[in-house]
């Protein structure tokens, strides 16, 4: 499946802004089932410099400096992207049990081994145990299991935009129960760090789709967020709570991380003062 991707963010400022730096997390990855056929990034106003490289988990980075006086800066991509079905239901049951993947002489790799571990947005907590034992079954494989949890998710928990931002805690998404992409994924990463699985932050973005005989509203769309658990038999594996289902064609990838803050798609300091307004707009249209 091919798709046309737009992300655009705009800041505008109440007074005139100068010497702005961004750090942006905006470029696509090429992976297994997924290839970057296009890519742009462009700035209004012009940077007077910008700096690329890729962090600890490759993710692509770049960094922008803006010098002249400004009072909105935008930041648009255009991207092409070409996603494979990755066929992951039917493996399910070929995985790891739960007790396997546990096993730290299973990982070699550092990363994995890190994505065990508490982050800044993910702490432990007995909550987050307590709802893995609901779900829980020992006849089960690990993504078994997860698969049951991310239904969970989605049957217990109200998707409500209004509830939440950026740096709501997992405990208040738990005694609420409701939220968004971002804190469903990071409330499932919390329960499988918990009993001490490796799983890790995904940013990305979701085809939607408008009712039959709807039109197709322009940035309707939106930046989206799942979850991915590794098993050592087959890797990582990507579910997407909001949504019961897990990761597949319509799932378009961006970035990977311990949780939001590693993936923040657009970040940055400035030498002004005032109030900010943000807007961001985001079309995902399929080519195929």
């Amino acid at each position: 499946m091919r798709y046309q991707l737009s992300h655009l963010t705009r800041y505008g400022y109440q007074r005139t802004i100068a010497n702005s730096y961004n750090l942006t997390c905006l470029r696509p990855l090429d992976l297994p089932w997924q290839q970057l056929l296009q890519y742009r990034l462009t700035v209004e106003p012009a940077t007077c410099a910008d700096y690329a490289h890729q962090d600890y988990f490759g993710n692509s980075r770049q960094l922008l400096h803006v010098l002249a006086p400004h009072q909105q800066l935008e930041v648009r991509v255009e991207a092409e992207l070409s996603v494979s079905p990755r066929l992951l239901a039917s493996q399910l049951a070929d995985g790891a049990s739960l007790l396997q993947a546990r096993d730290s002489r299973a990982v070699s790799d550092a990363k994995v081994a890190l994505c065990r571990q508490a982050s800044r947005n993910i702490p432990h907590l007995p909550a987050t145990t307590a709802l893995w034992q609901q779900v829980y079954r020992s006849d089960l494989t690990m993504l078994q299991n997860v698969a049951q949890l991310n239904q969970l998710i989605y049957q217990e928990f109200k998707y409500d935009p209004e509830f939440s931002t950026v740096v709501t805690p997992v405990a208040d998404v738990l005694d609420h129960q409701r939220g968004v992409c971002q804190d469903f994924a990071q409330l499932a990463i919390s329960c499988l760090r918990s009993q001490g699985l490796a799983a890790r932050y995904v940013s990305g973005y979701l085809e939607t789709r408008p009712p039959p005989g709807q039109p197709r509203l322009q940035g309707a769309d939106a930046s989206h967020a799942w979850f991915a658990v590794y098993d050592p038999v087959l890797g990582w594996v990507d579910f997407d709570p909001t949504n019961n289902v897990l990761a597949d064609v319509q799932h378009l990838t961006l970035a990977f991380g311990r949780d939001y803050a590693d993936v923040v798609p657009l970040k940055g300091v400035l030498q002004g003062s005032g109030e900010h307004l943000l807007e961001v707009a985001v079309d995902v249209v399929a080519l195929d």
